[in-house]
């Protein structure tokens, strides 16, 4: 009977780090990579939010502000354009393109025997309407899971993070069309021809409880009615390539990845109570529907509140959805926050807690709060879990060496793993693996900031994309290494 003071971790328990390919990728213009709908999309910061650049067909400029937190509206005449006095983090990312052999090695060093990356949709099919696939982007994953196999890190795949190539978007007013569900079952089927020898898990799609707009899903409307039926097309392409990848691939296991950091009511007022219950819902809609393989009772309710009552569905789309469940939830846990009666609706974000200190971009620090999550999304799936984003943002200040002392994130890291070990081994809440945010720095996507740092290893480059990219292990670096060798054991120590 395994203690409930250890901290080890089950023997086939997988460590690792995440990444996305806009954020970490680059070379934008290489290797026949088609335009990407977030190739359009600026730097910025928490006073200067990021925005899309596009043109009127009278020759005026506009700016729509594009994260998924503040994304608006886009006109339908308007199309995007590249402005020479503007910087796209995307293009160049952190090079990852050029640097994959180094930044295998190095995370191969800490001991990861996962890494999950994300597909470049629009570097396999450069418009997504292509008869066959480019082939020079197949070689480039390839390389990549060739490379990873060099040290026993097995990939986890997800298969379009936050994306879609800019012309589905433009053409088809992006995921609010059942022509983009074929496009991605396509997509997806050329990615298990391909690598589905050496890929047995799978994510159809990242946060998909909290994308909305352009730059995620090439849909000009950002709330309402056309969120929602994109939201419905993406579940539908989502089963669809489950159930294809397990015929493809015997023993694959797909999940789709949601931002589910904790809410907790301020207030045990009633009406703040179930005010938090339907909040809550806004998050569970995506999970019942996709991990259940069925529309909640409550989903007419949630649809009024955002200025609708019915959405377009096709008459197989319900033996669809049910038929192309989920085999387990991956979600994303960075804080938790609080909201009471009267409070706006949204999926990600809502008040601070007093009881809880913040990180520099004020994103509250909760560690038990993970604790909480797991065994909340356990209780009510009933599937295994997969934390596929956790992580710390910070200012990290390196020496002329460009090593960091970054104890700060080695404090929020030991807190986070030992409540995932406590959830595990105490609470026995089934749980895959770990991958955490950003092993190597990468682009913030919240600001598209540089400075903003997650990784174990610093690279020299600044917020508008200056710097050698210079790989350089942090102190944070060395601690983790240890935790995985230990296999969470070392966790105790502190």
């Amino acid at each position: 009977m395994m203690s409930k003071a250890t901290k080890t971790l089950p023997a086939d328990f997988l460590w690792g780090g995440a990444t996305a390919d806009f954020q970490y990728e680059g070379g934008f213009d290489e290797g026949g990579r088609g335009v990407l709908s977030h190739d359009y999309e600026t730097d910025g910061s928490q006073a200067h939010p990021r925005h899309h650049t596009m043109q009127l067909p009278d020759g005026r400029l506009i700016k729509p502000k594009s994260s998924f937190i503040l994304a608006e509206d886009v006109p339908d005449e308007a199309q995007p354009v590249f402005l020479d006095d503007q910087y796209y983090p995307s293009h160049q990312a952190v090079d990852f393109y050029h640097h994959y052999k180094e930044d295998i090695k190095l995370m191969a060093g800490m001991g990861f025997n996962v890494f999950r990356f994300s597909v470049c949709w629009s570097r396999i099919f450069p418009t997504g309407e292509e008869a066959e696939p480019n082939a020079a982007g197949l070689k480039f994953y390839d390389d990549v899971i060739n490379e990873m196999a060099k040290y026993q890190m097995e990939p986890l795949i997800t298969i379009c993070h936050d994306e879609l190539p800019m012309n589905l978007a433009i053409k088809y007013n992006g995921w609010t069309s059942r022509k983009v569900i074929d496009a991605y079952v396509k997509y997806a089927k050329t990615l298990f021809e391909h690598f589905g020898d050496r890929c047995r898990y799978w994510l159809t799609f990242n946060e998909i409880n909290a994308v909305r707009g352009f730059g995620p899903t090439g849909v000009r409307q950002a709330t309402g009615h056309d969120r929602y039926l994109a939201a419905h097309n993406m579940f539908v392409a989502s089963a669809k390539t489950v159930i294809l990848g397990h015929k493809m691939m015997p023993g694959s296991q797909f999940g789709a990845m949601y931002a589910m950091s904790e809410l907790y009511p301020a207030t045990c007022k009633p009406a703040d109570m179930f005010h938090h219950l339907q909040a809550r819902r806004e998050n569970w809609y995506f999970i019942d529907i996709m991990g259940r393989g069925y529309y909640p009772s409550y989903a007419e309710e949630l649809w009024q509140r955002h200025g609708f009552d019915h959405l377009e569905m096709a008459a197989t789309d319900a033996a669809t959805l049910k038929a192309g469940q989920l085999d387990y939830i991956a979600f994303s846990y960075y804080r938790s926050n609080t909201t009471k009666d009267g409070d706006d609706w949204f999926n990600v974000g809502g008040s601070t807690n007093p009881y809880l200190a913040e990180t520099p971009w004020g994103w509250p620090v909760d560690p038990l709060g993970l604790r909480y999550c797991m065994n909340e999304i356990y209780d009510r799936i009933q599937k295994p879990i997969f934390i596929v984003e956790n992580g710390m943002g910070a200012i990290d200040q390196a020496d002329n060496q460009d090593y960091v002392e970054d104890d700060y994130r080695i404090d929020y890291l030991q807190q986070h793993l030992s409540a995932m070990a406590d959830a595990i081994n105490i609470d026995h809440v089934p749980c895959l693996g770990y991958t955490m945010w950003g092993p190597i720095d990468l682009v913030s996507l919240s600001t598209g900031e540089m400075k903003k740092r997650y990784g174990f290893v610093y690279v020299d480059m600044d917020d508008k994309g200056h710097g050698t990219l210079k790989r350089t292990p942090k102190k944070s670096y060395r601690w983790m290494k240890q935790v995985i060798a230990t296999n969470g054991a070392a966790l105790a120590d502190k």
